[in-house]
């Protein structure tokens, strides 16, 4: 992976529409109450799914030393699906797109790599 943000052009920006393939097959499997005015279940699920990744972590580091192995590292696969999962619906229900999301958070860094502000702390940095 690059440790620089380039390529942030309309040709690159444009590939993230797999995003939203992905959101949309999410949404079809979205069952909970009042979908598409709820914020609240995937936001609170999306804090859960975080939550079981970063136990599974901790048990990483007290288990096995820090070591990932290859079953580690499925089982955070696993986990890390369902964080998207509730990203995406969460995404749906406030009518956005994982593409925009994407999109705004990687613009949104550039500007602070530009700016020589990736450190730091504070949202409007």
């Amino acid at each position: 992976m690059k440790d620089e943000l380039y390529y942030l052009d309309e040709t690159c920006l444009g590939e993230l529409y797999h995003f939203d393939l992905y959101q949309d097959l999410a949404e079809d499997t979205a069952v909970y109450p009042d979908r598409g005015d709820n914020i609240y279940y995937p936001a609170l699920g999306l804090a859960g799914e975080a939550g079981e990744v970063c136990e599974k972590i901790k048990k990483i580091m007290r288990d096995q030393k820090g070591h990932l192995t290859k079953e580690n590292a499925e089982e955070l696969v696993k986990e890390l699906g369902d964080v998207l999962w509730y990203v995406a619906n969460l995404a749906c229900e406030i009518n956005s797109t994982l593409s925009n999301v994407a999109e705004t958070n990687l613009r949104k860094l550039k500007d602070r790599k530009d700016r020589g502000v990736l450190k730091g702390s504070g949202d409007n940095r």
